[in-house]
């Protein structure tokens, strides 16, 4: 008797597989298109891929299981769009359209995003005033940053030079 696996398909469904898998399946399930489950649909927590390189990859440092390592660097683009997903929560179509370059470059982990008061200061870090500031301090920012000359930006409401700093 061959040895199955159940996946999720794009539909929901969940569909049982003998191994190995068909090469199109294979890449699907790498690309993060389709996950590997449990019998009963729940989420499989062991490794993705059922292959002898899948339980290696487990046991890298620094691998917490239930999340794709990063691959080699000469690795597969499949295996790129793979981590993708799994890392960096990206919809599988979005990842598949990058180059592989692209996906190389992207972080060991996905930034967190910015709190209001990271942007606060980023804006304080570059001179950007504060949205509060006189109209005559985003004037001169505007005009630092090269996007108008000071007889222009005067022409403008503060809003719009809020607008034109973005």
């Amino acid at each position: 008797m061959a040895e199955t696996i159940h996946v999720r398909g794009e539909g929901g469904q969940t569909i049982e597989m003998d191994l190995p898998l068909p090469e199109p399946i294979a890449d699907r399930l790498t690309k993060g298109q389709l996950r590997r489950v449990n019998a009963d649909g729940s989420p499989y927590t062991g490794s993705p891929l059922p292959s002898a390189d899948a339980g290696a990859l487990e046991e890298q440092d620094g691998h917490v299981p239930g999340q794709t390592p990063r691959p080699a660097a000469n690795a597969r683009k499949a295996e790129w769009v793979g981590w993708a997903v799994d890392v960096h929560g990206m919809d599988p179509d979005e990842a598949e359209s990058m180059t592989k370059q692209d996906l190389v470059d992207l972080p060991d982990q996905p930034q967190q995003p910015a709190t209001p008061a990271d942007v606060q200061a980023l804006a304080a870090s570059d001179g950007r005033p504060a949205e509060d500031a006189d109209k005559s301090e985003w004037i001169g920012y505007v005009v630092r940053l090269g996007k108008l000359s000071a007889e222009d930006a005067a022409n403008y409401t503060k809003a719009d030079l809020i607008e034109i700093a973005s």
